[in-house]
């Protein structure tokens, strides 16, 4: 099997599998590939020598070549390029008065399209703005929008956690996060609390909610009152880190029980039923 590679054009980018062969390339090295826009320059993420999962032999291409210093020195000029772009289009947007934000500039390698990634609260009309860029740059303008999730995802941030965000870390294509999620959580309702710093709903609940639905087929229903051989208890709360419930006496007393207690109090209520 011939070496397969992961590559990656932007940092926060996603990662794309190419044939090494019949090159030897090392985790780290830069790469030339062809893409539908051209050649690319790209940073070697992984090293494997098995296909990735759901791919075949031909759907993996070869690189074009290994990048050389010529080739690393034009990607720091693009780099250079965009920060001044980013510097200008945002001097233009301010002047024209236009109701949207500049997050990132992408000069292609051949700069054969420079791509500025924006966001907006609707339809923006940058007709205008981009005579402007094109005037100056003298080649391909796209003006694209992105949302807050994906603008987060390339400018970065700390989490609640206080960890970097995890669009930012190895997130690289966004899951729906519903309300329902914090709600089988059990987490307070309180915006402050289960929103990220994009102002969406945290990600990491989408993360969880796998082993909450999982614990949730196994516990009693909440709020119900249940008959046992310890008398009439009222299941209150459910604690999935402990695998356990809470539940109250007819004395009005709390206690604590493990699921596993709960199920044989319930296996044993069936069998004096039936006796």
């Amino acid at each position: 099997m011939t070496q397969v590679i992961g590559v990656k054009f932007r940092d926060q980018g996603q990662v794309y599998y190419f044939q090494a062969s019949p090159f030897v390339v090392a985790r780290g090295d830069s790469v030339i590939v062809k893409t539908e826009e051209g050649l690319g320059l790209a940073k070697v993420v992984l090293v494997r020598d098995t296909l990735p999962e759901g791919f075949t032999p031909d759907q993996l291409k070869p690189i074009f070549r290994l990048a050389n210093e010529d080739d690393v020195k034009s990607q720091q000029d693009n780099q250079k390029l965009a920060r001044e772009a980013f510097s200008y289009c945002r001097e233009c947007i301010r002047s024209r008065k236009l109701d949207m934000k500049l997050v990132d500039v992408e000069v292609y390698f051949d700069r054969s399209k420079i791509l500025f990634y924006f966001t907006a609260p609707g339809r923006v009309d940058f007709r205008e703005l981009v005579k402007d860029l094109v005037r100056v740059y003298k080649t391909r303008i796209e003006l694209r929008q992105i949302g807050v999730r994906h603008e987060t995802q390339m400018v970065g941030g700390l989490g609640n956690c206080g960890q970097v965000c995890c669009c930012r870390r190895f997130m690289r294509h966004f899951e729906p996060v519903t309300i329902k999620m914090a709600k089988d959580q059990n987490l307070f309702l309180n915006p402050a609390k289960i929103s990220g710093v994009c102002g969406r709903l945290l990600c990491c609940l989408n993360f969880e909610q796998e082993n909450y639905a999982r614990f949730q087929k196994k516990i009693p229903k909440l709020g119900k009152r249940y008959k046992t051989d310890q008398g009439y208890l009222r299941v209150i709360r459910a604690n999935l880190f402990r695998d356990s419930l809470t539940v109250l006496n007819e004395d009005g007393a709390e206690k604590e029980i493990p699921l596993t207690e709960w199920h044989e109090l319930i296996k044993r209520q069936h069998r004096n039923r039936d006796d």
